[in-house]
């Protein structure tokens, strides 16, 4: 592939002349040059303007999903020439929801770059419904997800048990009860994750599934991420639902106290997400990776 289809593909992705422009690294006139030039080798506009926003025509669309399999077909043959020489390279870019980017992925990479250094890999992370929006906009090759939901174009596989528990901080007036019932669960004030999360539409799911009315809670705040449901869980005199794996470090220095609920439990499996189609060797040898690694 040229440069004038890799800013192409830049455009393409970003929607944006700008975004295109400073992930490149050049001007703006550039870009819109470049694109100019790959519109008249084609005879065809390949975005048209809505307002202030930019979007593929169908040619545009036709291109962006032909460049896309020759990039990956460049990929391909780096990573198969490599492998001739027993030196993997490659690149790509995993998008990982809130609890699995920090708690669960990480010593994966690591794990993964030592048998693999010339394999580069971008992680970026948000909530499950962002990283499957990500997904299928093609901004990442691969998302790792928590919820229970699945979108038209993505495929899903579990890689990891998980569960979602009740905790309490050390000081609160209820770390000393070992056991609450759904009553409690309901009386009690609680604070949750926010909309979009893949946790919280776990929770949603399972308290209709168990017959316990999620709207009955208690709930006195929602937050963006179990960071900050830990740290706000120090002055809180209340529970929260989190992921075992979060907090697995607070259990063990008993800064966090885990509430068995009587009759209640909310297992969960942690996905892995890729859109419908080939994936990328080097997506393919990380999803085994995944899959073999003892987390």
């Amino acid at each position: 592939m040229d440069y004038r289809d890799s800013v192409f593909m830049s455009v393409a992705e970003n929607l944006s002349f700008s975004k295109a422009a400073n992930d490149l690294n050049i001007s703006q006139p550039a870009v819109t040059r470049h694109i100019k030039e790959l519109e008249e080798r084609y005879k065809t506009n390949l975005f048209e303007r809505k307002g202030n926003k930019i979007y593929l025509t169908k040619p545009g669309e036709k291109v962006y999903n032909t460049f896309k399999e020759i990039a990956q077909q460049y990929r391909n043959l780096d990573f198969e020439i490599g492998q001739m020489h027993d030196s993997i390279s490659g690149e790509f870019k995993i998008g990982a929801s809130s609890t699995i980017s920090q708690y669960v992925i990480p010593k994966v990479i690591a794990s993964f770059h030592k048998r693999y250094p010339k394999i580069q890999i971008y992680l970026m992370n948000g909530n499950s419904f962002e990283m499957e929006k990500l997904l299928l906009d093609n901004k990442v090759d691969i998302a790792l997800v928590e919820n229970l939901s699945s979108q038209s174009g993505i495929r899903y596989r579990d890689f990891l048990d998980d569960e979602l528990i009740v905790v309490t901080g050390k000081n609160s007036v209820y770390a000393k009860r070992e056991t609450i019932g759904k009553d409690d669960l309901l009386k009690l004030p609680i604070v949750l994750r926010e909309q979009g999360s893949g946790t919280l539409e776990v929770i949603k799911q399972m308290f209709s599934q168990q017959n316990v009315s999620f709207e009955s809670l208690n709930t006195l705040i929602h937050l963006g991420s179990t960071e900050s449901i830990k740290n706000f869980l120090q002055e809180f005199d209340g529970l929260a639902i989190v992921s075992i794996k979060a907090v697995q470090n607070e259990l063990y220095l008993k800064t966090l106290v885990k509430l068995n609920v009587t009759g209640f439990a909310i297992p969960r499996k942690l996905r892995i997400a890729y859109k419908q189609g080939h994936k990328s060797q080097q997506v393919e040898l990380f999803e085994d990776f995944l899959l073999h690694y003892n987390i």
